[in-house]
């Protein structure tokens, strides 16, 4: 298939279940529709693509808010298009000043368990807010207001939401509060009838009456009373008085001293494009990684999906994660070789790793960049419960990119189902800590003020200035996985938009999990059932553990794009019909 030609990335080129968007004015994309309409109202009424990401991320939080809480994370990058800038917003929170490594390893023998104790302080009110104050134009409540009436006045429950809380029913029984929302009188939510949560739209409200309170002083100083609402007003003494009484760590001085970073963004190329991710507090430098290892490759020879191309890139993602579980973390409390990982020689020597006819039987050892070596001398051990699956958890994501040419792209989480929700507030503050380890000397490690690794990870890609695309999915460890295929279907194999996150999709787990308790499945990986059977046999003759997935799997990810060409004006955006994501734009 020929690559996509320069004047048209993105643009329709063959079949898709859905058709691929296109408008001249804006584009916006979101997990669910009504957060992609919160957001699309936005930008129809004047606001631009920050102000209309937040409205869908905030009201992801009440559409999918037992993947998505209003108390989560929510990792942000933004393409400021007067400055020529990229930044980041962190969007996760930090561990209490009480979490020692020494509790969990004392008192828990080394396990973080799902409790209060895996809480971290709620970074996506902060982080929402932050966007807005440095590069919005609204106020928190205009950005809100469609979250409320949501939360408000309910929306239709629909089955993907109703089968996570069917599988996960017991956990929400553990707790009331939890077990009041989401299995209103005892029963998983009926498809179809109003799914209504009247504590969070009361929250999400305080906030908006705080922010009003001050508005006679200014927008900023409004959205300064909105945030002071959350971490040092009602909503966290509300949270922390729960925590003393529950035996759990946070304080009223761990959530008033948390703001989140705003850094400049991780980078690397890729044939032409300019590619950007958040820090190694996240996974997303594994995508760059992942990417420079295959850029080299001559993948359309290879035959898009074929044997020989599944192999390649599924062993290229192990080789990134190996380095991303020795290396990545907070980089405030552990070194990290950020600049030396992503150099494009010590992509060539990890390239080298790749067998074409055999795959590693588990995760390879990590590379050591600072030397230019392919694999680190005396490997590090592998933490990981070998045989055993983790648990399900998840997320969403939003992207889009307004008249002016910014862009906004965020994967805004946090489930709520493995930790307690405060009573009265609708809220499940972030229980992020599942995604560290109790381990001492892992970069991950539990550490007070430390941010856990985080799996949601935004992605922004840039073509000579001209072209932008905002690209990222929900699926924990399978979220990189899916946005390298889906970025490589656009811009190697010159698909659409919508086919490329359409088409067929496969996902190794053949390294440790990400979420507590670390499984660790060796060689294990999955193919749609849309691949050809023989494909299955060929990868399983080179050592994979095939294990197939249905046709079209809610659990390959759900990935959204938009391709904003300013030299044509014409912007093109696709959402993954696997889950609810919807896209719309004129």
């Amino acid at each position: 298939m020929p690559n996509p030609t320069p004047t048209s990335p993105g643009q329709p080129r063959g079949h898709a279940m859905r058709p691929t968007l296109a408008g001249t004015r804006h584009m916006i994309a979101a997990g669910h529709h009504m957060a992609a309409q919160a957001g699309f109202l936005i930008l129809e009424a004047g606001g631009n693509a920050i102000d209309a990401g937040v409205a869908a991320g905030i009201a992801m939080g009440v559409l999918q808010s037992e993947l998505v809480n209003v108390a989560g994370v929510a990792p942000i990058i933004i393409y400021l298009a007067d400055r020529r800038e990229v930044v980041t917003i962190s969007g996760l929170g930090t561990w209490p000043k009480a979490a020692t490594l020494e509790l969990f390893l004392n008192e828990h023998a080394g396990q973080i368990p799902e409790s209060l104790l895996r809480t971290v302080v709620p970074a996506a009110p902060d982080a929402w807010i932050t966007a807005l104050e440095r590069y919005g134009t609204l106020s928190f409540g205009d950005v809100a207001a469609a979250a409320i009436r949501c939360a408000r006045d309910g929306f239709p429950m629909y089955p993907l939401m109703a089968r996570f809380i069917a599988e996960e029913q017991e956990s929400y029984r553990r707790w009331d509060a939890n077990a009041a929302i989401y299995l209103p009188g005892g029963t998983v939510p009926e498809i179809g009838k109003p799914f209504v949560q009247s504590d969070l739209a009361r929250t999400l409200q305080f906030m908006v009456d705080e922010e009003r309170r001050a508005s006679g002083q200014g927008r900023v100083a409004g959205l300064a009373a909105a945030r002071d609402a959350f971490y040092r007003g009602d909503i966290a003494k509300t949270i922390c008085d729960y925590h003393a009484a529950n035996g759990g760590l946070m304080t009223m001085a761990d959530m008033a001293a948390f703001r989140v970073a705003v850094e400049p963004p991780t980078r690397t190329t890729f044939r032409g494009w300019d590619v950007y991710a958040c820090g190694p507090w996240c996974q997303g430098p594994a995508l760059l990684q992942a990417l420079n290892i295959l850029e080299e490759i001559d993948l359309v020879g290879l035959g898009h999906n074929s044997v020989d191309y599944v192999h390649v890139v599924a062993e290229a993602i192990k080789l990134a994660f190996a380095d991303r579980e020795h290396y990545y973390g907070d980089p405030r409390h552990v070194d990290v070789p950020m600049a030396a990982l992503l150099e494009k020689g010590y992509a060539a020597q990890r390239r080298g790793l790749i067998r074409k006819d055999q795959a590693w039987p588990e995760m390879p050892p990590p590379g050591d960049p600072r030397q230019q070596a392919a694999i680190l001398g005396g490997a590090a051990p592998v933490y990981g419960l070998r045989g055993v699956a983790s648990p399900l958890r998840d997320t969403s994501y939003t992207c889009a990119v307004d008249r002016h040419g910014n862009v906004f792209s965020a994967t805004p989480s946090d489930v709520a189902h493995e930790a307690p929700v405060i009573p009265g507030t609708g809220l499940c503050p972030s229980s992020r800590g599942s995604q560290s380890w109790a381990v001492p000397g892992h970069a991950s490690a539990v550490a007070p003020g430390k941010r856990p690794r985080l799996t949601p990870n935004p992605a922004l890609a840039i073509r000579d200035g001209r072209v932008f695309m905002p690209f990222g999915t929900p699926g924990g460890d399978i979220q990189v996985q899916a946005m390298v295929q889906a970025f490589v279907n656009v811009t190697v194999f010159g698909m659409g938009l919508q086919e490329a996150v359409e088409a067929p999709r496969f996902g190794s787990w053949s390294f440790p999990n990400s979420f507590e308790p670390h499984g660790y499945l060796s060689g294990k990986l999955n193919l749609e059932r849309r691949y050809d059977p023989a494909i299955g046999d060929g990868l399983a003759a080179r050592g994979h553990d095939v294990e197939w997935w249905p046709e079209v799997v809610w659990k390959a990810g759900s990935v959204s794009m938009i391709a904003a060409d300013r030299e044509s004006g014409v912007l093109f955006g696709a959402a993954d019909p696997r889950r609810q994501a919807y896209a719309l734009g004129w």
